[in-house]
């Protein structure tokens, strides 16, 4: 039997749609400033670098640093790559805020809000509070509580970074289900104890990163996940939401 309180979310590429929304806020802030620029491969440039600034605080390497300061150092490390290195300092302001207005899967409001009805639900991202608080916001993501790497000091995907979201919740790991569209995150989580739901989002590096189009339709493969469902609303569905 099911005993899971609390559903615990990665939100960029498994909530909301971080390569579009990206994409669309520097084209808007190239095209104010004449610049000529691939916005989706500036997307994927920018995301690129995001995991390699997180691995120098698991491993260590630097004390804990919030997102929004790790978005814009990498920001500047990729700008000149992009003609965006003589932007002001205000547009690089916006263009970090640009994490802050991603916008949610078209499931994703109404599938939470379901999902919301029999469980806790809060995010498990590496995103910091005023980042996740904002976009939750900005798309209508209706959490329970924010939860994630600013709150318990850890990035995914370490063990604490697991362990201590479900403590903040006072509930067990069994108690809690990782919400994800990422089969490591998951596998991380699995391994701490907590239950797993996989979501799938083929189109989270575009169409175009699609080799195959049985990468929209084939998707429980081999998972051995919880659950495995094709959306948020699935999710809830199978959820008795």
């Amino acid at each position: 039997m099911l005993k899971v309180k609390a559903l615990l979310f990665d939100v960029f590429g498994t909530v909301v749609d971080w390569r579009s929304g990206i994409a669309n806020e520097v084209k808007k802030i190239a095209n104010k400033n004449k610049i000529v620029i691939n916005a989706n491969d500036f997307a994927d440039a920018w995301r690129a670098e995001y995991q390699p600034a997180m691995e120098e605080i698991r491993k260590g390497n630097r004390s804990f640093t919030i997102l929004d300061i790790l978005h814009m150092e990498n920001l500047k490390k990729i700008s000149s790559r992009f003609g965006l290195d003589k932007l002001s300092s205000d547009d690089f302001d916006l263009l970090v805020k640009a994490w802050h207005r991603l916008p949610g899967w078209p499931d994703s409001s109404e599938g939470l809000n379901k999902l919301k009805t029999k469980f806790i639900i809060a995010t498990q991202s590496n995103g910091n509070i005023a980042l996740m608080v904002n976009m939750a916001k900005y798309s209508n993501l209706n959490w329970d509580v924010i939860l994630g790497a600013e709150v318990v000091g850890h990035y995914k995907p370490e063990p604490e970074a697991y362990l201590k979201a479900c403590r903040a919740l006072h509930l067990n790991p069994e108690e809690c289900m990782m919400v994800a569209a990422h089969d490591d995150d998951l596998k991380a989580a699995s391994l701490q104890g907590m239950k797993t739901g996989y979501v799938h989002r083929p189109y989270e590096y575009g169409k175009d990163k699609l080799f195959d189009i049985s990468e929209v339709n084939d998707y429980k493969g081999d998972r051995s996940w919880d659950f495995i469902s094709k959306d948020l609303n699935d999710l809830a569905y199978q959820l008795g939401c």
